[in-house]
């Protein structure tokens, strides 16, 4: 999963090249939908009928997949994809916020409270203020995807409060997430899916992977893993994402990033495994959930 997570940021910089932030959104939240769909009929699996957990399904596909899916889009025009899988690893961090304070369904112990500063002080280090005289795209860039990330936060927060407790099975969870998010999609056609379009073997490549893989296929093995490992296994996704992503950014694309920007993101790394202290064990229980990369444990991207 973190090679799958990590590497969808650097499909979406290769898909830019000839598609536009719109419409890779468009095209991931539309592919995923198809293969988690696919998964649904092979699984004879069955929806919920109730109409209050459709409801609650479209706040979490808009803040779980629709907002930072187009954010972090948008933002790769202006910032690295290095820089926008180390971004992505705060999710932790705001998730642990989310939680306690917006929907108060954990208290913060000393240490996680430690945690939580020392994260927000990496992340001032990543975007290095003193860089910037006045507002940049690239600093733009990385305002989108520290929102992206906060947003992640907020479907899990919102997920854990409202979904948590009833019998969905993960399977179900996560076509409803992608499905819904893509029927949102379909509706907002008009204003993202339009436009000149240049494709070439890899951008296609890329698209499809990002769709099927980094939005369907990933999605569903972050249920099975959740369920083998527990909260505190699949966290370690959270620790891979930035170096899988960082490291193929260096790599294939040829990026290079500033002093503070890894070293920003080490002191997030070391926020993320204090703040994540008593969340996780207070988890070790029965988990229905998939929860982005981009979230402790949700899809990053």
């Amino acid at each position: 999963m973190g090679l799958i997570w990590g590497s969808s940021f650097l499909f979406m910089k290769m898909a830019l090249r000839g598609i536009s932030f719109g419409q890779l959104a468009w095209s991931r939240e539309i592919l995923g939908a198809i293969t988690l769909g696919i998964v649904m009929l092979v699984l004879r699996q069955r929806l919920p009928k109730d109409r209050v957990v459709w409801l609650h399904f479209v706040v979490i596909a808009l803040t779980n997949a629709v907002i930072p899916h187009l954010l972090f889009a948008w933002a790769e025009q202006y910032v690295s994809s290095s820089l926008g899988s180390i971004y992505n690893s705060l999710t932790p961090i705001a998730t642990a916020l989310m939680a306690t304070i917006v929907f108060r369904v954990e208290r913060l112990a000393s240490s996680q409270v430690v945690g939580v500063v020392v994260g927000i002080l990496g992340v001032f280090l990543i975007i290095g203020p003193w860089r910037y005289a006045a507002l940049t795209g690239d600093l733009a860039g990385q305002i989108a995807c520290l929102i992206a990330a906060t947003s992640y936060g907020f479907a899990i927060g919102y997920l854990r409060k409202f979904i948590s407790h009833r019998p969905i099975p993960g399977t179900t969870v996560a076509f409803m997430n992608v499905g819904t998010s893509a029927a949102i999609m379909l509706v907002l056609t008009p204003f993202l899916a339009v436009g000149p379009v240049r494709l070439d073997p890899w951008i296609v490549i890329c698209v499809v992977l990002l769709g099927g893989l980094g939005t369907g296929v990933a999605y569903l093995w972050s249920v099975n893993v959740l369920r083998a490992w527990g909260p505190t296994g699949q966290s370690t996704v959270t620790y891979a994402i930035p170096v899988v992503g960082v490291v193929l950014g260096v790599s294939v694309l040829g990026e290079t990033l500033s002093w503070n920007e890894p070293v920003g993101a080490a002191i997030v790394l070391v926020g993320i495994v204090l703040a994540q202290g008593r969340i996780l064990r207070a988890r070790r229980q029965p988990a229905m959930l998939p929860v982005s990369p981009d979230l402790g444990v949700t899809d990053a991207v």
